[in-house]
């Protein structure tokens, strides 16, 4: 049987037994891989010690039809990302990155785009101060990846603040009296059309340097938004965003 080779994220673990673990990674070219990876806590095996949640390698696995998990043969890592174990912050940010890749999207379904997302974004939060902007540009990437981000188009009208139809995602001045609606600032809106039209590695070093009110605005409605899609709100957003009210 031939075998895949990739590179990938960890985005969640179980121990299978004493020396073996079940993974989910995030693959570039393959999207989401769940396999078991045999002796993979024994030292100096082939899975570098073993694969940890939130670090980056390449995986070469054996994916049969009908099964369920793959069969991984090998693990190189790449890149640990040792900050988000030390600043608590960036590691429940990356947490609910991960959790948020898992949740949105099936195995086998690539999204090479939202791979490079999740691994720059990673990378930025090496630096301290860069949390929020790394979420921001990630929940827009994922809610495009997924089909599922919100009509941004500002209505005349309203004033500061708009009504957004989360069942229609759209915004309006003046919503239906059959619909719910949340309230938002028309800044809000303005922030999100600036990370839609640009959204590069260089909006996390412009998201930084934005006002930290209008991130957090602007990264509560889109988990909000996320939740509605979800039909849930995790222990990762809720660890990440507290009260999440709109």
């Amino acid at each position: 049987m031939p075998s895949v080779t990739d590179e990938a994220v960890c985005i969640r673990h179980w121990d299978f037994s004493e020396t073996s673990q079940t993974v989910s990674l995030f693959c570039r070219e393959l999207g989401i891989l769940r396999g078991l990876a045999k002796g993979a806590k024994r030292a100096g095996g082939r899975f570098s010690g073993g694969i940890d949640l939130l670090t980056r390698g390449q995986v070469v696995a054996i994916v049969k039809t009908g099964r369920e998990l793959a069969t991984l043969t090998d693990w190189t890592l790449l890149r640990a990302y040792r900050s988000l174990r030390q600043d608590l912050e960036a590691n429940r940010s990356a947490y609910y990155l991960a959790d948020l890749t898992g949740r949105l999207f099936a195995p086998a379904d690539p999204h090479p785009r939202l791979y490079d997302a999740l691994v720059t974004g990673l990378e930025a939060l090496e630096t301290p101060g860069t949390a929020a902007a790394v979420v921001l540009r990630f929940q827009w990437f994922a809610l495009v990846e997924s089909g599922q981000q919100p009509q941004l188009e500002s209505p005349a009208g309203g004033g500061a603040t708009l009504s957004f139809l989360p069942a229609e995602a759209r915004f309006t001045a003046a919503p239906p009296a059959n619909l719910v609606a949340w309230k938002v600032r028309r800044t809000t809106v303005e922030l999100l059309s600036e990370v839609a039209a640009d959204p590069s590695i260089a909006l996390i070093a412009r998201l930084s340097a934005a006002d930290p009110e209008s991130l957090r605005r602007a990264n509560r409605f889109l988990a909000a938004y996320l939740r509605e899609s979800l039909q849930t709100e995790p222990f990762s957003m809720r660890a990440l965003f507290a009260d999440l009210a709109v």
